[in-house]
């Protein structure tokens, strides 16, 4: 059961790190595909699985639905095809795609919003990583694997053509039919002969190595919602399985929520969060903010970018043990404005006396980024404390400021992450799309946590006596930098277009030289091809060393040693890769920085 194990393993790894995502397990029918009428002989040199693997094929299936997780297969079409189906329909929802796999036909999917895990590597891949195995951009690859074939899939493509051969074809002529619609092009007469003899093979194997993705699906999206396993169901299945390991993690992962449940229910007071959706209740909220003399207040948005961080929901506290939430601007799966929640401008001017307000004391988290977001909508804030700041000044460099591990120092408070709700990597949603009820529950917690921490950590400045160093020189920093922020750096876009121009005009002549001295066309960027390049067809010594994967290493001490030997081209390579570091890093980098609307590249400057 190894074959099972590893499945097990994969999926358990998958729904820890990805809590809050949807997964879809995927299988082959195990019967011909709509490929086999195209082609009868296609997989047709395909031998039977080792009987010992066969066996395991119903327990994967039997372990994926023991996760809870829902099982898809269609007949007359391969998992390839669902998965394609899958990705296309998700895409078109604005989700976002991480297609578990280290299928390389697979990969001719990837490019905006869709990704590829390699669990056998533990590695991502994208758009890069593909052109660096196929030589061709992921939209291309259909074309490569078309002239180079498939052996394992009995895919015929053109005898004598491998690859690297036709990522070069392709890259010459763009695709497979401007290829064969141009053979006369073609400088070797064998090559050509090849060609025009086996045009209608490789278009045969274009049919068959592409991705059909509009697979009648016998269930919608909404039916693949995340359900958590049963842990009574999976356990039984790895003990009936002898995954001891696996039962030890599981086991685990079940005590450590118990702890915390625990915790949560030994609180003598648990604290309540609950949503503003009526002006009354705001105001009766703020009106208690002026008792009290403090209002803790968060902002929820759809970026970090506080030039264009849409303010998706507020977050206020007022006493310990009690949070609020204010959603403003949440939205359904389709992007439409959810309903129930008050108009900004309503809040806005309900909200913005509080804010300045001197008898009322305005306390955040890394309130600069607050700050710059709500001045930006005309809402100055002060006077303020910042509870990220305070830590800071007590305690600079001994441990991390965020909110999460100070709760969890000062507090002994386990916060809800958001990666819990939004989820890690190229699946992660914005906070529009979480459900109101569940952003309640983080967002409440946030302001709520806020202000217990600045209950604790506030007279600590006194007890240290660095209450002057806080407000004398950190606190008032906050407004200023706040401030710089929101203004930005104003950029000679022109200058950067002008600069980016003239490296690329000349990083276009030293690749045409780098072709000459190479005697062929190859991708300059392409580590493994330079290296083939260099050592392989070329034989340049004295420099040459392999990484730890065999492949030719062209590090920069390696280019400028062979440089050092009076070798012309790894001097063309290094004055090519500082160019395309400018162009990348800076020019065309700054460039696509810059706000649109305001003209200017908002940073973000940390002050703790």
């Amino acid at each position: 059961v190894n074959a099972v194990f590893g499945f097990c393993n994969m999926l358990l790894k998958l729904m820890q790190e990805h809590p809050g995502d949807d997964i879809v397990v995927v299988f082959d029918t195990g019967k011909p595909s709509f490929r086999n009428e195209v082609y009868t002989e296609y997989k047709a040199n395909r031998e039977a699985p080792p009987r010992e693997m066969e066996v395991q094929f119903p327990l994967v299936r039997e372990a994926a639905r023991a996760f809870g997780l829902p099982v898809l297969e269609v007949e007359g079409f391969e998992a390839d095809d669902v998965i394609a189906t899958l990705a296309r329909r998700a895409r078109e929802e604005g989700r976002e795609v991480v297609i578990v796999s280290s299928d390389k036909d697979l990969m001719q999917l990837v490019g905006p919003g869709i990704s590829m895990w390699d669990p056998m590597k533990n590695r991502m891949i994208g758009p890069e990583e593909v052109e660096e195995r196929f030589g061709v951009p992921p939209e291309r690859v259909r074309d490569v694997l078309a002239l180079a074939g498939d052996a394992s899939d009995n895919v015929p493509g053109v005898p004598g053509i491998g690859i690297k051969t036709a990522a070069r074809l392709i890259r010459e002529f763009g695709s497979l039919e401007a290829l064969l619609a141009n053979l006369d092009r073609i400088r070797q007469p064998k090559r050509r002969q090849t060609l025009m003899e086996n045009a209608e093979r490789a278009r045969l194997s274009y049919r068959l190595v592409g991705l059909e993705d509009d697979v009648p699906l016998p269930f919608d999206l909404a039916d693949f919602r995340r359900r958590e396993p049963d842990p009574a169901k999976l356990l039984a299945f790895f003990r009936e399985n002898g995954f001891k390991s696996l039962i030890a993690r599981l086991e685990q992962v079940a005590e450590e929520a118990a702890a915390a449940h625990a915790r949560e229910a030994g609180k003598a007071h648990a604290p309540r969060y609950s949503a503003l959706r009526e002006t009354a209740a705001l105001e009766a909220v703020l009106a208690r903010a002026g008792e009290a003399g403090r209002l803790a207040i968060d902002l929820e948005t759809d970026s970090l970018a506080v030039d264009r961080a849409r303010i998706v929901g507020i977050c206020l506290a007022v006493e310990a043990g009690e949070g609020f939430y204010l959603p403003l601007e949440h939205v359904d799966d389709f992007g439409k404005r959810i309903e129930g929640q008050l108009p900004f401008a309503e809040v806005a001017e309900r909200l913005a006396p509080v804010l300045t307000d001197p008898g009322i004391l305005k306390i955040g988290h890394n309130l600069k980024f607050d700050m710059a977001i709500l001045e930006r909508h005309g809402l100055a804030v002060t006077p303020h404390d910042d509870t990220l700041l305070v830590s800071y000044v007590l305690n600079g460099t001994s441990h991390g400021h965020g909110l999460d591990e100070l709760a969890n120092r000062y507090l002994g408070y386990e916060t809800l992450s958001y990666s819990t709700l939004c989820g890690k990597g190229a699946s992660q949603i914005t906070f529009d799309r979480v459900p109101v009820d569940r952003a309640v529950a983080y967002g409440a917690e946030d302001a709520e946590v806020t202000l217990r921490l600045w209950e604790v950590l506030r007279p600590l400045l006194l007890e240290e006596r660095i209450t002057r160093v806080y407000e004398g020189l950190d606190r008032p920093l906050v407004p200023v930098v706040a401030r710089m922020e929101r203004l930005g750096i104003r950029v000679d876009t022109d200058r950067l277009r002008e600069l980016s121009e003239r490296f690329g005009a000349r990083m276009a002549e030293l690749e045409e030289r780098a072709r000459e001295l190479a005697g062929r066309s190859f991708n300059l960027g392409s580590p493994k091809q330079l290296g083939e390049v260099l050592f392989d067809e070329l034989g340049l010594d004295g420099g040459g060393r392999k990484t730890r994967t065999g492949a030719w290493s062209t590090s920069a001490d390696v280019l400028e040693e062979l440089a050092a030997q009076g070798h012309e081209l790894p001097r063309v390579i290094l004055e090519w890769r500082q160019l395309q570091k400018l162009v990348r890093t800076y020019c065309d980098a700054l460039i696509a920085q810059v706000n649109p609307t305001t003209g200017r590249v908002h940073t973000s400057y940390n002050l703790a």
